[in-house]
């Protein structure tokens, strides 16, 4: 679900994954892996959240 929010708000603002991950200094696939991954890095996920300017709630919506 982490995967699937992430995407949704970088298509809302006409981001790709890879650049997401670029601005967050993340490695390339990082965020491609969460689609499967039981657990993430929180920091990881912040990062991801500053770069989107959202809450790292919206982006755990759903998650379990």
């Amino acid at each position: 679900m982490i995967y699937q929010n992430i995407k949704r708000i970088a298509d809302n603002q006409h981001l790709s994954i890879r650049q997401i991950e670029q601005r967050a200094g993340l490695s390339n696939g990082t965020i491609g892996k969460w689609r499967i991954a039981k657990s993430t890095n929180v920091f990881a996920v912040k990062k991801v959240a500053d770069v989107l300017g959202v809450q790292i709630a919206e982006i755990l919506e759903g998650a379990t």
